[in-house]
Order: C-alpha cells, then sequence, then structure tokens
C-alpha cells in the first residue's frame, strides 16, 4: 500500500469527550470516527487490524473444527420470547417492530437463534458434536455509553456455540475451545490471563475469562505468581486468614465511640489494628407469592473483617441468599437493631436475624463490633460466651493482596485487566427451553449439551492499545498492526535515489508477503515520522540522501529508543529478521 493512495487522518488532539489512553489514540490516530453515542465508523486504518484480528480468530476456530455461519442482526422477537429472555434482559435489548407491527430484536448474542438452527438440522447423535460460529455485529443499547470502542453499543464479537450430546461431551468440547483461545490470544501478541470466573445464575463450574492485562482494566484479576492459579475477584477463594479461635482473653466491654461510625475510624479511637474490628452488612430476602405481593421477608447480617469488603457474588451463593437478596431498608435495619447504620453488630438485637459470618471471622476473638446503639460499640467480643456461633460461616469476602493461594502454592497477586474473551459452558438452559433435542442410540430424545464462546473483536483494539502505548502513540504488536513496516523516504520527490531505493524495498517487501505501506505523501520528516508512531506500525526504515550516500538506511522499531544504521544491500535481509 502506498500512503497517498490511502486515508490517514491523523489528529494533534483528541476530541474533548474521549476519556480513555486507548479512546484518544483512536480517535487521533484515525482509527475510528465517532457517529453518535457508543457508535463508531471503523476508518480503514482501524478497519485493517480489524480484519487481522478476525483472520486469526477464523484460522484457530476453524482449526479446533469449528463451523462458520452467519446468523442475522435482526432476529425474531418469538425465539427470544420462547427463552424469557426477551423480557428478563431489559433495556439493553433494542426491539423493534416492523410495519406489520412484529416484534424484533437487534442481537447482543445469538443463543436463542443458533439453538433453532440446532433443533432443526441436527436430528441423530450421530451428527454430534458440532460447534458452529460467527463474526458478527451485535448491539447492546448501554445506558451510558463510554470508554470510546470499550464500551460502545454496537461492536463486532466472534460468537461460538457448541453441541453435544452429554456433559462429558459437553467438557471436551470446552476444552477444545479454551485451547484454541490460548492459541488466538498467543497469536495476537498480547500479555493475557485466562481466569476462572463466575457461572452466574446458570451454575456449572466452568466458565473462564481471557484478561488482557492493563492498568487501566474495570476488573480485578487475582494469581498465584508461584502456581496455576489465576481468577476472577469475584470467584477467587479467600481462605481464613486465622487456623483456629484463640481463647477469649478480653471481657466484654461497652466502650464510648462518639460519632465513629466506620471501622477505620473505631480502630483508630481505640488504638487497635484495624484487622480487629468487624463490619457489619445487612441484606433482606423476600417470599414472594403467586400474586407477586411480597409475604414474608427475611434480615441477614453479613459480618468480615473490618479491613475485607463484602464480595457480593459469593454472598449470592450462600444458602439462603441464592433466590436473590437486596441490601435492608433503613426501617428494616431500625426495626431489627434498634439502631440506624454506623454502629451496627450481632449482639442485643430487637428481633432475631440469620447471621453469617466470613470464614476469617468466625475464628476471630476479643474483636470489636457495633453495640446497636449510637455512639458505642464492644470491644472484647467473643464467640460462643457472649453471642451464639453464627448460622452460617461462608466465604463471603473479597481477597487481598498477599493472602494465601486457596491451591496453598505461595501467596496472592493483584491486578488489572479488560475481559476481551469467555468460555462458558451453558449445560441444557437453551436447549429446554426451546425444546431443542436430538435421539440417542435408543432413538430416545434428549436435550443438547451447549458451550458458548465469545471475543469481543473490536474491543481487541482498545485493549491492545491500554496495554501497548507511549506518549507519542500506540504501540501495536506485529500480528494485529495496521501494517508490519513503513517506509519513511526523505525527500522522496526531489532525490531519484531516495525514491529509487525505497520502492525497492517497498516492491521486494510485497513480495515476500510482508504488510508495508510506503509513505510517498512528500511530508517533512518530522510530520511524516510523528504520524506512524501515532499509528504505532512496528518498524519503520527511513531512506535518505545522507544515508543512501553512507551505504546505510535507519531502522528503528516501535519500542526502540533510537534509530540504528543498517548497510543498504542487507535492509531487505534485516527487515525480515526483525519483523
Amino acid at each position: 500500500m502506498k500512503a497517498s493512495q490511502f486515508l490517514i487522518s491523523t489528529l494533534k488532539e483528541a476530541p474533548a469527550d474521549a476519556e480513555v489512553v486507548s479512546h484518544k489514540l483512536m480517535m487521533r490516530a484515525g482509527l475510528i470516527k465517532r457517529l453518535g453515542a457508543g457508535i463508531y465508523n471503523y476508518m480503514p486504518m482501524g478497519l485493517r487490524v480489524i480484519r487481522k484480528v478476525e483472520a486469526i480468530i477464523r484460522e484457530e476456530m476453524n482449526r479446533a473444527g469449528a463451523i462458520e455461519v452467519t446468523m442475522p442482526v435482526v432476529q425474531p422477537a418469538e425465539l427470544w420470547q420462547e427463552t424469557g429472555r426477551f423480557d428478563k434482559m431489559g433495556p439493553e435489548l433494542l426491539r423493534i417492530e416492523d410495519r406489520h407491527g412484529r416484534a424484533f430484536v437487534i442481537q447482543p448474542t445469538s443463543e436463542e437463534v443458533v439453538t433453532d438452527i440446532a433443533r432443526q438440522e441436527f436430528r441423530s447423535y450421530k451428527q454430534l458434536p458440532k460447534n458452529l460460529y460467527q463474526i458478527q455485529t451485535k448491539f447492546r443499547d448501554e445506558r451510558r455509553p463510554r470508554f470510546g470502542i470499550m464500551r460502545g453499543r454496537e461492536f463486532t464479537m466472534k460468537d461460538a456455540y457448541s453441541f453435544d450430546r452429554d456433559s462429558a461431551a459437553a467438557a471436551r468440547s470446552y476444552e477444545s475451545m479454551f485451547a484454541a483461545y490460548k492459541r488466538i490470544f498467543d497469536r495476537f501478541g498480547l500479555q493475557y490471563r485466562a481466569v476462572a470466573a463466575d457461572t452466574g445464575a446458570i451454575g456449572g463450574d466452568l466458565s473462564h475469562e481471557f484478561q488482557v492485562i492493563a492498568d487501566t482494566g474495570e476488573d480485578a484479576i487475582v494469581y498465584c505468581p508461584t502456581s496455576d492459579f489465576a481468577a476472577n475477584i469475584e470467584l477467587a477463594e479467600a481462605v481464613a486468614l486465622l487456623p483456629t479461635r484463640a481463647a477469649a482473653a478480653q471481657p466484654l466491654v461497652k466502650t464510648p465511640t462518639p460519632g465513629k461510625s466506620t471501622c477505620a475510624d473505631v480502630a483508630q479511637l481505640l488504638g487497635l489494628p484495624l484487622q480487629q474490628t468487624v463490619k457489619s452488612l445487612v441484606l433482606a430476602t423476600d417470599e414472594t407469592g403467586e400474586d407477586g405481593v411480597v409475604h414474608k421477608s427475611t434480615v441477614w447480617l453479613l459480618l468480615v473483617r473490618g479491613d475485607h469488603d463484602l464480595n457480593e457474588v459469593k454472598a449470592g451463593k450462600v444458602e439462603g441468599l441464592k433466590g436473590g437478596f437486596r441490601f435492608a431498608t433503613i426501617a428494616e435495619i431500625e426495626d431489627h437493631f434498634g439502631c440506624k447504620p454506623g454502629y451496627l453488630g450481632p449482639l442485643n438485637l430487637k428481633k432475631p436475624v440469620k447471621v453469617i459470618a466470613d470464614r476469617t471471622v468466625a475464628h476471630m476473638a476479643d474483636f470489636v463490633c457495633g453495640a446497636n446503639e449510637a455512639d458505642f460499640h464492644y470491644t472484647g467480643v467473643n464467640w460462643g460466651r457472649d453471642l451464639p456461633e453464627p448460622d452460617v460461616v461462608a466465604d463471603i469476602r473479597n481477597v487481598l493482596e498477599g493472602d494465601p493461594s486457596p491451591d496453598g502454592q505461595g501467596v496472592l497477586a493483584i491486578q488489572r485487566g479488560i475481559e476481551v474473551g469467555h468460555v462458558f459452558y451453558l449445560g441444557t438452559k437453551y436447549s429446554k427451553a426451546m425444546n431443542a433435542t436430538f435421539l440417542d442410540e435408543t432413538g430416545k430424545p434428549q436435550f443438547f449439551e451447549m458451550g458458548c464462546y465469545g471475543i469481543g473483536v473490536t474491543r481487541i483494539l482498545g485493549a491492545a492499545i491500554e496495554q501497548g502505548h507511549d506518549d507519542r502513540g500506540i504501540i501495536w504488536p506485529a500480528s494485529i498492526a495496521p501494517f508490519e513496516v513503513v517506509i519513511c523516504p526523505i525527500g522522496m520527490d526531489r532525490s531519484p535515489e531516495v525514491k529509487a531505493a525505497a520502492e525497492a524495498l517497498y516492491g521486494q517487501l510485497i513480495a515476500q508477503g510482508v504488510d508495508a505501506v510506503l509513505d510517498d505523501r512528500g511530508e517533512r520528516p518530522g510530520a511524516m515520522f510523528a504520524d506512524w508512531e501515532l499509528i504505532g506500525i512496528p518498524l519503520r526504515v527511513v531512506f535518505s540522501d545522507r544515508g543512501l550516500k553512507a551505504g546505510t538506511v535507519e531502522i528503528q522499531g516501535r519500542r526502540d529508543p533510537e534509530a540504528q544504521s543498517a548497510p543498504a544491500g542487507d535492509i531487505l535481509a534485516e527487515v525480515l529478521r526483525r519483523r
């Protein structure tokens, strides 16, 4: 490609509404142009990156035996009504009607449509396993689109769906996709982690997120540097930090703590470590009758150590809270505790509550907690002596850096990540809802065991930039860069020698299958270099009259601090070696 024939539209400054680095640099480098809130035109430079990402995904999905299809962006509402998601999915699902008043959705994902394909096409166990995938436009009506393509409304995603005869076969399909994803992300050239993830309301134990490591990531990734353990913070197991409970050594004392309603303030006032305090959180569950009216509510008191935070996903897995919970109202709290939040605790309750203690809290002795009276806390609190044993002991907190790894192989570290892929075992959730069956060896109908596997194609661009950039612009991995090599001839319009040398190298690289661009725009060296550094081309070759007279050419990698000289006669070999 010659630059004069291409569309290069760089900007010196990012638009005022660009928030994160990837958004700013994609706008400045001319990769995207905003059309509306969360909706972007992908310009030629950005589209080249997308196509390279898609090519890697397509090659590895095909290699894994998946079959490519394309499902419509506009889908009949009837399919979504079969699974109940037409109503349950909420406002993110864009619903429309045609001229006849028939309801449709703009697809955010395609479980319903692909299940409909399977129930029509896969009649017998002999046709299984099958895995269908597509690379297709999706739309989710985000309440607050932000961060450019990182949280846009329209995006491109690769979604795949496996169909198997039983759970054992589904697990093999899952492992096949997991391995394919590792190959895909290895080829992207990005630093990433595959982390165990929460399976949510669907249940099961097979779910992994693929997270690109970036300081600006929204997700916290927990891992052990000395073992293979890695998990999303929502799932990472928090072990008890005290092996056993010590014997009581202090008397129970009701202690004045005027105006001190947080654990940190109380600990400071009393001159105690924060780790000796216990934090109280109050939840409620509702029992609803067939008429939709709440007939009974139960109040739950959750206890975590003062320096720990409640993990709501873990709490939602505790028996009694699995059906859904909410934070208790002020009225409910006052009714059960006789006090407003800030001084709550498990002693001297007005009405009984269910007490859930985190594993560490269950082993604490002589701890500090609220006295259920404004401006007072209890010190020297002990289980068994001062209050009954908790109703439930469970892992309900977020892990902290330095906690023991649950596999016993070291301590935990935490880093930020951007989720760009997810593999998920669905089971029969959709096949049962849509009565999608096949005939087994005995001729009996069985529901398909399903898995789903997604990669945010356009999100990869943003994640790659968040991971790879400096004050000059983007730093792409070579495998997904818009071009691998840029040739920058200085004074090409004035020097026949420079023009001839640059065009000769360009022709040789193209013949070798190298994705090269020749900047023949006649720009000044400073402007020309700044454009390509901003765009992030991995390798730059510079021809100049002075260099050619000395028999040398400059070559510089995007990450290199400065250019190096190479013999002009060896430049092709040097580029091929360094690409």
